[in-house]
């Protein structure tokens, strides 16, 4: 193992990171010749000088390489999608089928829900008997029978993110974006993606809350996945407001399954937008797309994926019957007018408070809890509550009542801003 000293320095120092550096830092990442003290300082270095465009496509390959790297032969392009987090964000579910009933195949990777966002894996979790943890080999089989699989990342998938990720959070060193597109790219990459769409999150529920924070972010992950050889595009989305009327991982899935059969609203637009990317990135036709929806391709896609990954194989006909219900629904109540602003990260904390979601990674999850029929920015309430809440207990209940109602703000009219803010195209 070569010194990584002189390697951090020359981040400190502003030379930059070049890929010889890059590959060692990673693999002493991964195999643990680099130390902690060392893998912080070079978080440290990272964030206070940068390493620029070159070294974020660097690192990025370096942490990627740092296991395995899938390769397919399939008969069609693979696929996938990243969110930055939201609330009511539950695109994967519908997203990963659709692309695979358009001849696409969707291995998706995804990740558990931390902080005030939801995560994909708990949302099918809610799920009964559904298996986030797959073997690779089952990950290809079911991949390449139905055309899409959702699983949790392996120990094998770009193992210097997973130890760079948890030294970051101690060392102070999370809000680097050079870190984060390395982070976010390396674990997408290693699933061996001919094309990638990003959903980059705007607004008082994102990650990044200000338009110039959440652009930024996107041109150095657009420039970045395309710099490391994956055809990538990204959406600059509104965080505003909730995206779906949901929040909460079963009543998540069951929205996600009411838009699979045909609902209408943003979450079945979004989902739609971020399609056609992908499509086009692929080189494919976006004609079809709606149809696919609406005639109920991409809902049979979800069905046997479901199946595949060991849930009831008549989910979608029968939702209720599976899907976890919580003992206490109430509304919350709200004097008359409209919804001018909400503070969409305190709904996702309310769902944390109710069970719905973690405080520390590896806590138990209660997926009958969250919220429903959400008020929108601009509607009329008062004749109707700002949102049901659902919870285990009436206690619960109550704390939960008063958050949503600190969240909203009334006024005489609000209006929503564009769901789709910019599109960053290679």
């Amino acid at each position: 193992m070569t010194d990584p000293r002189p390697v951090i320095a020359a981040v400190r120092d502003g030379r930059g990171l070049d890929g010889p550096g890059a590959a060692l830092i990673a693999q002493g990442l991964a195999d643990g010749s680099v130390s902690d003290a060392q893998a912080g300082a070079f978080a440290m270095a990272v964030l206070t000088r940068g390493i620029g465009p070159k070294g974020r496509v660097a690192l990025t390959r370096a942490m990627r390489d740092s296991g395995d790297v899938l390769q397919w032969d399939l008969g069609g392009p693979v696929v996938d999608k990243h969110s930055t987090g939201g609330i009511g964000d539950t695109v994967s579910l519908i997203l990963a089928p659709l692309l695979a009933a358009c001849g696409c195949y969707v291995p998706m990777i995804s990740g558990r829900g931390l902080g005030h966002t939801g995560g994909t894996l708990d949302k099918l979790e809610a799920i009964p008997g559904f298996l986030c943890e797959q073997s690779e080999d089952a990950f290809r089989r079911i991949t390449r029978q139905v055309g899409c699989a959702i699983v949790a990342a392996s120990g094998e998938f770009a193992p210097a993110d997973r130890r760079l990720y948890a030294i970051r959070d101690e060392s102070g060193t999370v809000e680097s974006i050079d870190l984060i597109t390395a982070s976010i790219l390396s674990k997408k990459l290693a699933a061996g993606l001919d094309a990638l769409v990003l959903d980059v999150k705007a607004g008082s529920g994102a990650f990044l809350r200000t338009a110039e924070a959440s652009k930024r972010l996107a041109e150095a992950l657009v420039e970045t996945s395309n710099g490391a050889g994956c055809r990538t595009a990204a959406l600059i989305t509104d965080m505003d407001q909730p995206l779906a009327r949901s929040a909460g991982n079963g009543l998540e899935v069951a929205e996600a399954i009411r838009v699979l059969r045909g609902e209408a609203g943003a979450l079945r637009d979004l989902t739609l937008a971020l399609a056609a990317e992908a499509l086009t990135l692929a080189g494919r036709d976006t004609d079809g797309l709606a149809a696919a929806l609406d005639r109920g391709a991409a809902a049979e896609r979800f069905a046997r994926m479901v199946a595949a990954q060991g849930g009831p194989r008549d989910l979608l006909d029968r939702p209720e019957a599976h899907l976890p219900a919580a003992p206490v629904i109430r509304p919350v109540p709200a004097p008359e007018g409209r919804v001018a602003r909400i503070e969409v990260a305190a709904l996702g904390h309310a769902v944390v408070a109710l069970g719905g979601g973690r405080v520390r990674a590896g806590e138990r999850i209660d997926h009958r809890v969250g919220l429903s029929d959400l008020a929108k920015l601009g509607e009329a309430v008062g004749t109707r509550p700002l949102a049901m809440v659902h919870a285990a207990d009436d206690t619960a209940a109550e704390i939960a009542i008063a958050a949503v109602q600190a969240a909203y703000d009334l006024g005489e009219d609000g209006a929503a801003g564009p769901l789709i803010r910019e599109r960053l195209r290679p």
